[in-house]
């Protein structure tokens, strides 16, 4: 551990779309805000090759540049941005403690969690391949269903978010192969029927994916399995959606902040503030339900401006 403890009035921990509008308003209040990136800078829309339904961007951008751009909107008005993820934190006092990478020991007027959630894919060498590829894999079709206008798409998934997720995607597809791995749904009864009663929506039940299969570059069919019968199929497909979950990046702080039951931070509704005063959450670490970058970058205004007034009215 370091025998330096920093000073640091607002900190932020965690990019992508929240962390960095939080930095662009916690710096134009004269917050001194401080970054650190964390593991994946940028968060999830780096992995995302085009994006068109952020305002602004007539022409589309994507992920990373738009990424890049607000790291840079950031540094203008003076938000220090470093490298480096928070390993541990302390908020039982007034002054919240957080250690950077297990050597850096902060002192904090107030935090700023924007660390995210990440997608869970399921782990095929294939199907992590196309998705660095950004040739045909996805964990968001609300994100990048548009790309497959009258195109065959395969999703994988049993919940609500999957039965949303493909319900969706039959409004622009032309198919859509619904795999479910096992032999019944998870989701609620009335989105099950949902997709049931999409006629462009095909349901395999206990189905397994083997491969995604391809030109090295972009997709074009997925391999399936089926565990009943044992018999392998392939089926036309330009992407495949996978909507088997989130987890939210939330571990380190359990012992102090409020989680549901799946790992998200609990927030006064209408606000970004936690159980703990003067630690506010921004972002997919408290959104299982939207999860766009617009809306993330819509709480990463809200808790700069809460963490301005909680810290005005300490003064």
């Amino acid at each position: 551990m370091s025998n330096t403890i920093e000073k640091i009035k607002c900190l932020i921990i965690g990019s992508g779309p929240a962390g960095y509008t939080a930095a662009i308003y916690a710096a134009r209040a004269n917050m001194n805000p401080v970054l650190y990136q964390g593991m994946q800078p940028g968060g999830q829309l780096t992995t995302t090759n085009e994006v068109e339904n952020f305002p602004g961007y007539v022409d589309g951008v994507t992920g990373p540049e738009m990424m890049i751009q607000l790291q840079e909107q950031a540094k203008r008005f003076g938000a220090d941005i470093r490298d480096g993820w928070a390993t541990k934190v302390d908020f039982s006092g007034d002054i919240h403690k957080v250690w950077i990478n297990d050597t850096i020991e902060l002192h904090c007027e107030t935090v700023i969690i924007s660390t995210g959630a990440s997608a869970k894919y399921l782990g095929l060498p294939s199907e992590q391949h196309y998705l660095n590829m950004g040739g045909g894999v996805s964990a968001c079709a609300v994100c990048d269903g548009f790309f497959y206008r009258n195109q065959d798409v395969v999703i994988v998934g049993a919940g609500d978010s999957a039965c949303e997720e493909a319900h969706y995607l039959s409004k622009l597809c032309k198919k859509v192969t619904m795999l479910v791995r096992s032999e019944k749904f998870r989701a609620s009864k009335i989105m099950e029927e949902r997709v049931r009663k999409t006629e462009n929506i095909e349901i395999l039940m206990n189905h397994d994916t083997v491969e995604v299969l391809g030109d090295n570059n972009v997709v074009h069919a997925i391999k399936a399995l089926n565990k009943t019968t044992g018999e392998t199929i392939e089926i036309p497909a330009t992407g495949f959606f996978v909507a088997i979950g989130h987890k939210p990046n939330t571990d380190i702080f359990k012992d102090y902040i409020t989680l549901d039951e799946t790992g998200y931070i609990v927030n006064t509704p209408g606000t970004s503030k936690t159980n703990v005063e003067g630690v506010f959450v921004a972002g997919d670490a408290a959104d299982h339900v939207y999860r766009q970058a617009i809306t993330a970058a819509g709480t990463g205004c809200m808790a700069a401006l809460d963490a301005e007034r909680y810290l005005a009215s300490k003064e």
